[in-house]
C-alpha cells in the first residue's frame, strides 16, 4: 500500500465514481462520520456518484439508503440493492423469493450449529434485519478471538455457506453474490452505466474486501485496514492517513480536487 497522496492525479480524474464499504469505512460505532456524510454530499454535487456495499442487513440499511445521498446501498454482500426513488425506498433481489424462502431454514440451522459450537459466539444485534444471510458478532457488541472467528467460518462453510469476515461481524450466505457482483449489478442498474472495474475507486477496511481490492484497480483502505493487514492476502494499492469516516472524507478531497471540484 502507498499513501493517498501518491496516488497520480490523472488517475482520480479517471474516476466516474466511488464504491465504498460502509462500516469503520463511512461509519463508526454504526454512525457515519459527519466528515463522510459532507464528503458524499460534495462527491453528489460533483456528479462523482456513491454506491455503497455492506455486509449489514437490509433492515439496517434502509434509513440510510433513504437519507444518505448515495446511488444505491447493496446489503448483505450483494443480495439486496436498496435505492431511493423521489423519496420511497425501492428494494430489488439478487436471488428470487423461492430461493430466499428454500435457503431461510438452512441458514437458521447454521447459525443456531455456530452459536452450540464456538464458544462465546452470539449472534449480531441486527439480525432480525437480515432476509438473505446470517451475522455473528466479532468485534461490535460481542468479541471472537481468531480462533474462534475461524470455528465459525468453518462451520458456516460445513454447511455449503459463503462466510467473511468483516471489522465487526462474520457473515455467511448462499449463493454466488459478493461485493464484486454488486458492482456489477449496480452500476447498471441504478446509474445505466456499463461497469468498468477501471472507471471506480473501491474503499474498504478490512478482510471482506479483499475481492474488491483485487479487482478494481484503484482501491483505498482507510488507516483502520492496520489492524487487518496480517490477515489479508490482497492489500488496497493506496492507504488514508486518517481512519474510518475521515479516511474516506480524505479520499474525497482528493477525488474532488483531480476533478477541479466537479465531475467528469
Amino acid at each position: 500500500m502507498q499513501p493517498l497522496n501518491l496516488c497520480p492525479p490523472a488517475a482520480l480524474r479517471a474516476v466516474r465514481g466511488v464504491l465504498t464499504d460502509i462500516d469503520d469505512t463511512l461509519t463508526a460505532d454504526g454512525a457515519i462520520a459527519p466528515e463522510a456524510l459532507r464528503a458524499l454530499h460534495e462527491l453528489r454535487a460533483a456528479g462523482l456518484p456513491v454506491i455503497a456495499i455492506t455486509g449489514r442487513p437490509a433492515g439496517w440499511s434502509e434509513p440510510f439508503a433513504l437519507a444518505w445521498p448515495v446511488a444505491a446501498i447493496v446489503a448483505e454482500n450483494g443480495s439486496v440493492m436498496l435505492r431511493n426513488e423521489s423519496g420511497a425506498l425501492r428494494r430489488d433481489f439478487s436471488q428470487d423469493e423461492a430461493t430466499r424462502s428454500a435457503n431461510f431454514a438452512r441458514l437458521q440451522a447454521c447459525a443456531a450449529e455456530v452459536l452450540a459450537r464456538v464458544p462465546g459466539a452470539r449472534l449480531a444485534t441486527d439480525s432480525p434485519g437480515r432476509l438473505t444471510d446470517i451475522a455473528i458478532d466479532h468485534s461490535e457488541f460481542a468479541h471472537l478471538a481468531p480462533a474462534q472467528i475461524a470455528q465459525a467460518c468453518a462451520v458456516m462453510r460445513e454447511h455449503g455457506l459463503t462466510a467473511t469476515v468483516s471489522s465487526i461481524h462474520i457473515n455467511g450466505w448462499i449463493g454466488e453474490h459478493s461485493k464484486w457482483t454488486a458492482a456489477q449489478w449496480a452500476v447498471p442498474t441504478a446509474l445505466g452505466l456499463d461497469f468498468d472495474a477501471g472507471d471506480w475507486v473501491y474503499v474498504g477496511d478490512s478482510t471482506n474486501d479483499q475481492l474488491m481490492f483485487e479487482r478494481v484497480p484503484l482501491s483505498v483502505g482507510v488507516a483502520n485496514i492496520a489492524r487487518f493487514v496480517p490477515q489479508l492476502q490482497r492489500l488496497p494499492a493506496y492507504v488514508t492517513d486518517a481512519e474510518r469516516g475521515q479516511g474516506f472524507a480524505e479520499l474525497a478531497a482528493a477525488l474532488l480536487a483531480a476533478h477541479g471540484g466537479s465531475g467528469r
